[in-house]
């Protein structure tokens, strides 16, 4: 473990991960575990998660994420665990959706629920991969919707993904989340991908 790119992101305010959305959505924090570069290991690890089925990787990374969330008081107060949704046909071609494996294991850990369907993703849309932060706003506007509004308002939401690289796919979610009564977002992810 002692070559894993840990970030340390949940134990400060002000960190990169909650940068990318100053002046865009009020997020109430945001982290991520590890730094995502190219040619790495952590890269190595999320495609065999993501593309080859090894959903084990977003276990071990939500305990992981599960942990840090403990050790730190700016996430004290979460009361639900939303996945980024994938569309129902994308899931059914890959399997599972990778970031509801990520928020069950967060969950275990910190022993709060998950809810897999309360947002929903209208619509498929191409891989946002090659896309800089206008071309993946573009996008995904308007491709997600609350779907079961009464388990989700008057809550303080951790929404999360795989990745964080721009912060378009969690900001449009977020935008939708906190049109509910008394609504507040937090962010997580198992890596951060920085566009410098």
């Amino acid at each position: 473990m002692n070559k894993v790119p840990f970030t340390n992101f949940h134990m400060h305010a002000a960190n990169p991960v909650e940068k990318i959305f100053w002046g865009r959505v009020p997020v109430t924090a945001a982290m991520s575990q590890v730094y995502f570069t190219k040619d790495s290991m952590i890269q190595w690890m999320l495609h065999a998660f993501k593309y080859h089925g090894k959903q084990e990787v977003g276990t071990f990374f939500g305990k992981k994420i599960g942990e840090s969330l403990l050790e730190s008081n700016r996430f004290a107060d979460i009361s639900c665990i939303l996945p980024v949704p994938l569309h129902k046909k994308k899931e059914k071609v890959r399997g599972y959706n990778q970031a509801a494996i990520i928020a069950q294991a967060i969950g275990s850990v910190i022993n709060i629920p998950v809810y897999e369907h309360a947002l929903q993703r209208c619509r498929v849309t191409e891989t946002q991969t090659h896309k800089n932060r206008i071309e993946r706003w573009n996008n995904i506007s308007g491709l997600y919707k609350v779907a079961e509004p009464d388990k989700i308002h008057n809550q303080h939401i951790l929404l999360v993904d795989d990745v964080i690289t721009t912060g378009a796919t969690l900001e449009a979610c977020a935008n939708e989340l906190m049109q509910l009564q008394n609504t507040r977002v937090s962010f997580a992810s198992i890596a951060y991908a920085s566009r410098e």
